[in-house]
C-alpha cells in the first residue's frame, strides 16, 4: 500500500472516521463536563544551597553532592512525613474518615495508614530546574482542604528535617558525655600519679635539682683532678725524701732546718779550731765535739721529721683524693638517679598531657554536639505557602478536547483501515492493475448519480464500474 492508495482509502471510509472522531470529542466533552472539579494548591520551599550549618558555619557535604534534592524529594513523599500531616490534621480522629475506611479496607489495617496512603497517591514534590526550591501539590476536591495539606507537608518536612539532624547530635551527645566522664577519670588518675611520684621523690622543681647537680658534679670533677695533680706532686717529693731526705727540697727549703745547719756548721768549726788548739781528750774538745754531735743529731732528727711530714701530706692528699673520687662516684650515681627520675617524670607528665589532650577534645566536641542537638534550626524555609485556589486544575475540558481530536482521529482511521480490510474494493487504476495482473489501456470516468439526502451521500461508497 503506498501513500496515495492510503489517502484513497481515507477519503472512502470518511464516513467512519468522522462518526468515530465525532464521537470520541463528544465523549470526551461529556465525561470531563461530568467529573468533579479537582483543584491544586502549592506549597513552595527553599532548601538551604549554601551547604554551610547555620550552627557550626561547617560545610556540609551531603548538600553539595548532585542527588541531595532527590534525596529531599524522597522525604517529603516519605510516608513518615504523611502520618505525621495526619496526626496534625487529625483526619484519623474524623467519624467519617473512619467510616469511609472500613468500607474500603474492612477493617484491615489502621486509619493512618490508610490516610497517608491516599494523601502520598494525589501528592506531587517537583524540583525547579537549575535551583534549590522544590515545589509541593497535592490535588483535591476542597480548596481549603489542598491548600492546608500541601500547607501541612512542607511544615512536617521541615520539623523531619530537623529531627534527622537533631536526633543523631542526641545520641552523640550522650556517647560524648560518657567518654568525657571516662576521660576525665583517666586525667585524675594520671595527674594523681604524677604528684604522689613527685611527693615520694621530694621534686619541686627537676630542672633546677638537675642544674645544681649537675653543677656540684662538674665542680667535684675539678677538685678531682686538683687533688690527683697535687696527691703526684705529693708521692713525688716523700719518694725523693724517703731516698735522699737531706736533699729534698722540702727539706731543704725548711727554714729550722736551714737554721740548724747553720748551726751545725759553726759547731763544726769551732770543733776544727778547738783540735787544732787542744787535744782530742781535752775539755774543751770532747765539749764542743759533745755540741757538736748534738746539734747534728737534732739537725738529723729534724731532717727526718721533716721528711715523714712530707709523706705524712702525700697522705693526707691521697686520702682527699680517695674521698673527692667517692663523693664523684655517689654525685654521678645521684646525677644518674636525678636522671631517671626526670624520665620517669617525664612519662607521667606526657600521660597527663595527653589525657588532657584527649579531655579537651572531647569536651569541645561534646560542647559542640549539644549545640547542634538543641539546635532548632532547619535548612529547610517556606518560599511561598499554598492559598486555596480559586479556579479548578481540572478537568480541562479544552485540552480534553484537543486531545480527544487527535485521538479520536487515529481512532477513526484504525476503524477505517480495519473496515477497508474486511471489505476490500478498488479504488484505483493501480488496484486494478494489481488485482487483474494486466496492464491498464485506459479509464472512463464516471460520476454517480446524485442522491436524495446528503447523508445518503456519505454512506454511500463510490464504486467504479467498466463498460
Amino acid at each position: 500500500m503506498n501513500f496515495t492508495q492510503f489517502l484513497l482509502i481515507l477519503r472512502a471510509r470518511r464516513a467512519i472516521i468522522l462518526l468515530t472522531l465525532a464521537a470520541t470529542v463528544a465523549v470526551t466533552v461529556v465525561v470531563s463536563l461530568l467529573l468533579p472539579k479537582t483543584y491544586k494548591a502549592t506549597s513552595s520551599i527553599l532548601l538551604n544551597y549554601k551547604g554551610v550549618d547555620p550552627v557550626t558555619g561547617l560545610a556540609m557535604p551531603g548538600q553539595l553532592m548532585p542527588g541531595y534534592v532527590a534525596t529531599q524529594i524522597d522525604i517529603i513523599t516519605s510516608k513518615t512525613v504523611a502520618l505525621h500531616v495526619v496526626d496534625q490534621l487529625k483526619l484519623a480522629q474524623n467519624t467519617d474518615v473512619i467510616e469511609q475506611f472500613r468500607q474500603d479496607t474492612g477493617g484491615k489495617g489502621t486509619v493512618r495508614d490508610w490516610l497517608a496512603d491516599l494523601l502520598l497517591k494525589k501528592l506531587e514534590a517537583v524540583p525547579s530546574r537549575e535551583s534549590s526550591v522544590v515545589e509541593i501539590s497535592f490535588k483535591g476536591a476542597e480548596p481549603q482542604f489542598v491548600a492546608a495539606i500541601a500547607n501541612a507537608f512542607a511544615d512536617e518536612y521541615q520539623k523531619l528535617t530537623v529531627q534527622l539532624k537533631v536526633d543523631p547530635m542526641k545520641k552523640a551527645t550522650t556517647y560524648f558525655n560518657e567518654q568525657s566522664k571516662q576521660l576525665r577519670d583517666t586525667l585524675e588518675a594520671a595527674q594523681s600519679r604524677l604528684s604522689k611520684y613527685q611527693q615520694d621523690n621530694g621534686i619541686v622543681s627537676l630542672d633546677n635539682r638537675l642544674d645544681v647537680e649537675n653543677n656540684r658534679l662538674n665542680e667535684l670533677s675539678a677538685q678531682l683532678v686538683v687533688a690527683q695533680a697535687q696527691q703526684m706532686e705529693a708521692n713525688s717529693r716523700r719518694s725523693y725524701a724517703s731516698g735522699k731526705a737531706g736533699d729534698s727540697p722540702d727539706v731543704a727549703g725548711n727554714p729550722l732546718i736551714q737554721s740548724m745547719r747553720a748551726s751545725v756548721s759553726a759547731s763544726e768549726s769551732k770543733l776544727a779550731e778547738v783540735g787544732q788548739r787542744l787535744g782530742r781528750n781535752h775539755p774543751q774538745y770532747l765539749a764542743a765535739k759533745a755540741e757538736a754531735d748534738q746539734l747534728r743529731a737534732s739537725l738529723n732528727a729534724q731532717i727526718r721529721s721533716t721528711a715523714s711530714s712530707v709523706g705524712n701530706n702525700a697522705e693526707i692528699l691521697g686520702q682527699r683524693e680517695a674521698a673527692l673520687r667517692a663523693a664523684l662516684a655517689e654525685q654521678k650515681t645521684r646525677v644518674l638517679e636525678v636522671n631517671r627520675t626526670r624520665d620517669e617524670l617525664n612519662v607521667l607528665q606526657k600521660d597527663v598531657e595527653s589525657a588532657q589532650r584527649a579531655y579537651d577534645a572531647t569536651a569541645q566536641r561534646l560542647s559542640q554536639t549539644r549545640i547542634e542537638g538543641q539546635s532548632e534550626q532547619s535548612d529547610v524555609a517556606v518560599l511561598n505557602p499554598a492559598v486555596a485556589p480559586i479556579e479548578p486544575a481540572g478537568p480541562r475540558v479544552l485540552l480534553n478536547t484537543v486531545l480527544s481530536l487527535f485521538l479520536g482521529g487515529l481512532l477513526g482511521m484504525g476503524f477505517g483501515l480495519v473496515a477497508e480490510l474486511l471489505d476490500r474494493r478498488v479504488r484505483s487504476t493501480g488496484d486494478l492493475a494489481d488485482l487483474a495482473g494486466v496492464p491498464v489501456l485506459g479509464n472512463i470516468a464516471w460520476y454517480p448519480p446524485k442522491p436524495r439526502s446528503r447523508l445518503a451521500t456519505l454512506l454511500m461508497p463510490r464504486r467504479l464500474r467498466l463498460t
